[in-house]
């Protein structure tokens, strides 16, 4: 363009062929057909050359032929669309391959050379793919996040050599970072490192754009992908929105993933830290100092200064406490009454034995859901241990399955003066639940002899200080033979105040109503 401009100016100066072609180093000949190419497109002496006319003066100058396609060249070219078809399988053949089948099996002799050319030239082969730059996020809106994998630390606490990953969370619009060095890449380490970063940002964005970790995401899809629930609670206990970049295409998320190559090289390479605590000191010094203050490749800004000039005051407040992360399982209530969660039991109601159920535990609060219903709360017990409430058994089986001396003490009141007091001394010793066994016997021998009877005995027991309750059961099977053999002779039976089949029909039910 430049080159046809200065010929174009010379010669409205009126200048000859020789001395524009002396002058600005150009061949004779070639100032000849600049001239010539003006002359025909009707440029005048006093014309404002645009740069339409630059083009067209160019193009007819410098414009050749196509050469004429070689004999191989030719041949490959019959063959277009198969060659398109091997190169566009989901496993692309390679181009030797493709020789090799072209010559065997459909007679084509060519060079590798040739084919490669003619790939490259027709079929696009080898180029790479146009980007689209994606416009940059409002300030405060989008950080981006992924873990990168710097190297081996030894564990101050076991001894052993361990693989440090890094949590990288990058603000999309000031580039600004921070940098949290874990062991481990688990939904705990991930909110631990997120909590970290909003406390060191000073607040929080809009929403977060992570790969798809296992320990964020269950389940990819490009359009609604799944998060894990413990995740999912983080997510809305911080007003944050999750926007999951695709599977395989980091350019979802190019803001972060081209820094970790970058953290690797400037903080982690050539370094030596003696404990986890110390990395992660030395990577916040890092973020804030080094990273933070640099010179920005393409916003030419410093990243840190950005952020505290522009994007601080945008964000929600940074969480005041850590977030207690919860474990999420699926469960099935046992005929006991119990789903066992990381090692624990806990008590459901009965109408949801034999159901499956979510249970979701953090560090106080266990919760059990029936779909979307809330069924039971527990606090949280150490492994091994079980939280039992007396209300999720049926209607009087709680005080017999929770051993209650109380309880057993007011069904023995309710059955005579004096078999109340011989339960009170039965059961008043220092280890009653040894007694406990006797206590439902007595109950026992009211339902079969009747109340007033036992309390009678109970009353001579209690004179004689007899305490044994299979005792007090041979003395009423005693006093009925005597009363049967005084029948047998004539003698008029006094019957006692209550039958001993007066009960109702409830006492000789087999199977009882569970409720």
């Amino acid at each position: 363009m430049i080159e046809v401009r200065e010929v174009a100016r010379r010669w409205q100066a009126r200048q000859g062929l020789r001395e524009i072609a002396r002058e600005t180093g150009l061949d004779r000949k070639t100032v000849r057909r600049y001239v010539d190419a003006l002359k025909a497109l009707g440029v005048t002496a006093d014309a404002v050359l645009d740069d339409a006319v630059v083009h067209v003066i160019a193009q007819q100058v410098q414009m050749r032929p196509a050469a004429e396609l070689s004999v191989e060249r030719a041949k490959l070219g019959a063959h277009r669309e198969r060659i398109v078809a091997w190169l566009g399988e989901k496993r692309p053949l390679r181009l030797t391959k493709i020789a090799t089948l072209l010559a065997r099996d459909h007679g084509v002799e060519v060079s590798y050379a040739t084919l490669r050319r003619y790939a490259m030239d027709e079929l696009g082969f080898g180029r790479v793919k146009p980007t689209v730059r994606i416009a940059d996020a409002p300030a405060g809106e989008e950080a981006q996040v992924d873990f990168g994998l710097m190297g081996e630390l030894v564990d101050a606490q076991s001894g052993e050599v361990r693989k440090l990953h890094v949590l990288i969370i990058t603000l999309s619009f000031s580039r600004y970072q921070f940098v949290w060095p874990t062991y481990a890449q688990t939904t705990e380490a991930t909110c631990e490192g997120l909590d970290e970063a909003w406390r060191v940002f000073g607040g929080v964005p809009q929403r977060i754009v992570p790969d798809n970790a296992s320990s964020m995401v269950s389940k990819a899809d490009p359009l609604g992908p799944v998060l894990v629930p413990a995740f999912a609670d983080y997510v809305q206990a911080r007003g944050l929105f999750v926007d999951a970049a695709r599977v395989r295409s980091p350019k979802d998320k190019g803001r972060v993933e081209n820094q970790v190559a970058y953290v690797r090289e400037s903080w982690w390479s050539g370094e030596r830290f003696g404990s986890l605590d110390e990395a992660r000191a030395s990577a916040l010094h890092w973020c804030c100092e080094i990273a933070g203050m640099r010179v920005h490749g393409t916003t030419r800004a410093r990243p840190r200064e950005v952020f505290e000039q522009q994007e601080q005051a945008l964000l929600s407040p940074a969480p005041t406490e850590r977030f207690d992360v919860p474990h999420w399982a699926t469960a099935k209530v046992h005929p006991d009454h119990h789903v066992q969660v990381l090692k624990s039991l806990y008590s459901v109601p009965t109408k949801h034995i034999g159901r499956e159920v979510r249970v979701r535990a953090d560090r106080r609060i266990v919760r059990v859901y029936a779909g979307t219903e809330l069924i039971k709360t527990h606090p949280r017990v150490a492994v091994g241990k079980r939280s039992t409430d007396p209300n999720d058994y049926p209607s009087g089986v709680a005080p017999y399955a929770m051993r209650s001396v109380d309880a057993l003490l007011v069904r023995a009141q309710k059955r005579g003066e004096h078999v109340g007091r011989y339960a009170t001394r039965l059961l008043g010793g220092p280890l009653p639940w040894t007694t406990m066994r006797q206590g439902y016997e007595l109950v026992r021998l009211c339902d079969r002899y009747g109340d007033a009877r036992v309390d009678a005995v109970c009353k001579s027991a209690l004179d004689f200080d007899v305490i044994d309750v299979p005792r007090i059961g041979r003395m009423l099977k005693h006093a009925i033979r005597i009363e049967d053999a005084a029948a047998e002779q004539g003698h008029v039976r006094r019957l006692p105040s209550t039958p001993r089949f007066a009960r109702s029909a409830d006492g000789y039910a087999t199977r009882k109503e569970v409720t």
